[in-house]
């Protein structure tokens, strides 16, 4: 059971993660998505890791032959973040937030399907009626992007694959055996990460003027403080307690989260297709995540 507390807890981290996407495409209009990247993934990286050290988490990996530790950093790293966090932004850089934001949330179809197709992971029913929820969404959204005078398709593309970076990190910590505790890990990847990025923003993309207007510098304050730090602290607090099925209920009401509060945040409002693209990655994503149980309570309120 889920107490009253982490109840509210999980709303309020459902709504910083929602809102976080169209505050990323309010920040894209003063600053490239690289150097953003770069920016404020170096400022939560370092909020968490004083944060975390303050509470006695071990936060220096080991060396040992073969790497030791930093081998885990370094190998989790590039899918879990670097590609998931650099593909994303250049995802929403192309589209509107909301629908880069039901493109990202297709992760945990992409989690099961690669895992059925390298990790030798059944098949089932269920995943089978998911990837068909999942594909019709992003079959809406690109016909709307390709029919579109101002369509960017390319922004689907670069959605697609990074919520396949998610799931490939997924499977790989999974299977990973660790002995860093995972916030130091996550804040070593953040970093590691975030280094990477300030090279290739600074090889690619022009050196930002830093003249910020003050609703930007309060967009990147979110990213730092809130995106990158009061919720990964949030998560890391309820992850170890939550039913998946709470959990699942979160992932789902993500992406609608983004994409009404784009309406007010960047003035862009969804489209039938946006709507619809919604309702079948929510599908999706219960049908994979939901246990069978909390389906059959599901459809059991639903026909009251």
């Amino acid at each position: 059971m889920v107490s009253r507390r982490q109840f509210w807890v999980l709303v309020a981290l459902t709504l910083m993660w929602g809102v976080n996407w169209p505050m990323m495409k309010l920040s894209l209009r003063e600053l490239s998505p690289l150097y953003f990247r770069a920016l404020t993934m170096t400022g939560g990286a370092l909020w968490l890791f004083f944060f975390f050290r303050a509470r006695g988490v071990r936060m220096w990996p080991r060396w040992a032959a073969g790497g030791g530790e930093w081998r885990s950093v370094l190998l989790l790293g590039l899918p879990n973040i670097l590609g998931w966090h650099t593909l994303s932004i250049l995802g929403v850089s192309e589209l509107a937030s909301g629908r880069a934001a039901v493109l990202g949330f297709t992760m945990p179809i992409w989690t099961v399907l690669l895992g059925a197709a390298f990790f030798g992971q059944a098949l089932t029913r269920r995943v089978s009626v998911a990837a068909l929820a999942a594909g019709i969404a992003v079959a809406l959204l690109l016909a709307d992007e390709l029919t579109s005078m101002t369509g960017r398709p390319l922004g689907i593309a670069w959605m697609l694959v990074a919520a396949m970076c998610w799931a490939l990190g997924t499977l790989m910590m999974r299977r990973a055996h660790l002995t860093l505790p995972v916030e130091a890990l996550t804040v070593w990847m953040m970093g590691t990460s975030a280094a990477l990025l300030w090279v290739a923003a600074a090889a690619m993309e022009p050196w930002p003027s830093w003249q910020f207007s003050p609703l930007m510098w309060g967009a990147l304050a979110f990213g730092v403080f809130i995106n990158y730090g009061v919720a990964q602290i949030i998560w890391f607090g309820l992850a170890r307690h939550l039913p998946a099925s709470t959990s699942a209920m979160s992932i789902m009401a993500i992406p609608v989260i983004g994409t009404l509060s784009a309406t007010f945040i960047t003035d862009e409002v969804p489209g039938w297709q946006d709507v619809l693209a919604v309702v079948f990655v929510m599908a999706a994503i219960a049908a994979v995540l939901l246990p069978a149980g909390a389906l059959g309570r599901l459809r059991g309120r639903l026909g009251a």
